[in-house]
């Protein structure tokens, strides 16, 4: 009796039942990894275009802060130069102040004297005053009597025939002096030059 008890209540499994629903659990459990490669797959490209949107955010953020940094560096170094032109006379106009209040004395010297060679030794040291400060700022003299004429140094204002043979392309004459500031001319010596 106990016998056909426990028989009863076994459950009678039905041999197609069990494998249709093994077959059904593989296909479920194929699907679900089929759909969480998928997933994977989609999580690994949208992962891959972030980063490439990520990148591509970082660099425009480095460009238009570089960018900016050179329009303010362009800016600044414009504003430098303004002030650089404006006060770089400065420092020879200070040093030409005494030179300007020399002359001012040598006009009011000039109103009470009768005697003209004190006149022209005060006028020759204020000159030698000038010439000393401007040669410490760099002006030089072109030296053009009886040198050779060279077109880096001199401008011809005309031609004359030459007194000798040892004259003939030098020059003969200057009209007006020529400057170099530090080794650049800033001024061409006018000369008469021998042909």
């Amino acid at each position: 009796m106990f016998n056909k008890k426990k028989k009863e209540e076994e459950p009678v499994v039905d041999q197609n039942k069990t494998e249709e629903v093994a077959e059904n659990t593989d296909q479920v459990l194929n699907d679900d990894a089929t759909s969480s490669e998928k997933e994977v797959e989609t999580a690994q490209e949208l992962s891959a275009e972030e980063k490439l949107q990520q990148e591509n955010t970082a660099l425009n953020d480095k460009y238009l802060r570089l960018f900016a940094e050179f329009d303010n560096y362009k800016r600044r170094t414009q504003k430098e130069r303004v002030e650089l032109l404006q006060t770089a006379g400065k420092d020879v106009v200070v040093s030409l102040l005494p030179v300007l209040d020399d002359f001012e004395r040598a006009i009011k010297a000039t109103e009470n004297t009768t005697d003209i060679d004190s006149l022209r030794e005060g006028i020759l040291l204020v000159q030698q005053k000038l010439k000393g400060i401007l040669t410490q700022r760099g002006l030089k003299e072109i030296s053009s009597k009886d040198a050779p004429f060279d077109t880096d140094l001199h401008e011809a204002i005309t031609q004359i025939p030459a007194p000798t043979e040892e004259l003939k392309g030098k020059v003969i004459d200057e009209v007006q002096k020529g400057y170099t500031l530090n080794d650049k001319v800033i001024r061409y010596a006018k000369v008469v030059v021998g042909a």
